[in-house]
C-alpha cells in the first residue's frame, strides 16, 4: 500500500452494475481495511458484517436499477468506495419503520446508501464527503438514508457533518445488530 497523498490527485470513478464484478476484490479489500474491528471477528459473519457478507450484499444489490458504485483513487491506488441505489421507502425501511419516517422520505426519490468506506490512512481528508457527493450526483435523490452502527464514531461524525439525522433504530433481523437509521433531505440545486 502506498502512503497517503493529498486529495489534490484524487480521482473518483463511477461504475454501473455491469462494471462492478471485476471490482469486488478491490472493494472487499477497502472495506476490510476500513473495518479492522470486524475482520476475523467470529460474531461479525453471523451478524452480516464481514467481507463474505459484503460480497453477497453487493451482488444482491446489483439488480437494482440505478445502482452506482464510486471508487476513489489516489496515485492509482483505490483508497475508498461507496455504493447506493434508488429504492422504494417500503424496501428500504421495511414495514416496521416506513410509517415512522417523514412523508417526503416515503414519497419522494430515495437513495439507499449501502456502503461508504475509506482506508484509515486516507480518512479525514474529505474523501468520504467527495464519494458521498458523487453518489448524490449519480442518483439525484431527494432523500438519502443509511444504516450506521452506533459504535462507528468516525462514520457517525461524518454523517452528521453531511447533514444526516437520526430517524430511529433499525434491526434487519430479530437476532441481528441494531443500527442507527439516518436520513438526509437532499438540498435541491
Amino acid at each position: 500500500m502506498s502512503t497517503p497523498s493529498t486529495s489534490t490527485d484524487l480521482v473518483i470513478r463511477t461504475y454501473g452494475p455491469g462494471q462492478v464484478p471485476p471490482l469486488l476484490d478491490v472493494i472487499a479489500d477497502l472495506w476490510a481495511d476500513a473495518h479492522p474491528e470486524l475482520v476475523d471477528n467470529p460474531g461479525a459473519e453471523a451478524s452480516g458484517l464481514s467481507v463474505p457478507a459484503l460480497r453477497r450484499q453487493v451482488q444482491g444489490h446489483l439488480k437494482h436499477a440505478g445502482f452506482a458504485l464510486v471508487v476513489a483513487y489516489t496515485g492509482g491506488t483505490a483508497v475508498g468506495f461507496g455504493y447506493a441505489f434508488p429504492c422504494s421507502a417500503y424496501y428500504w425501511f421495511g414495514p416496521g419503520l416506513v410509517d415512522q419516517v417523514p412523508e417526503g422520505a416515503r414519497t419522494e426519490r430515495l437513495m439507499g446508501l449501502c456502503e461508504l468506506a475509506v482506508r484509515p490512512p486516507w480518512q479525514a481528508q474529505g474523501i468520504g464527503t467527495r464519494l458521498h457527493a458523487e453518489l448524490l450526483t449519480a442518483i439525484a435523490p431527494q432523500w438519502s438514508s443509511l444504516l450506521a452502527l452506533p459504535s462507528n464514531r468516525r462514520g457517525q461524525d461524518l454523517y452528521a457533518r453531511l447533514g444526516y439525522r437520526y430517524a430511529g433504530p433499525y434491526r434487519g433481523s430479530a437476532d441481528g445488530p441494531e443500527f442507527d437509521l439516518l436520513l438526509l433531505r437532499v438540498a435541491l440545486k
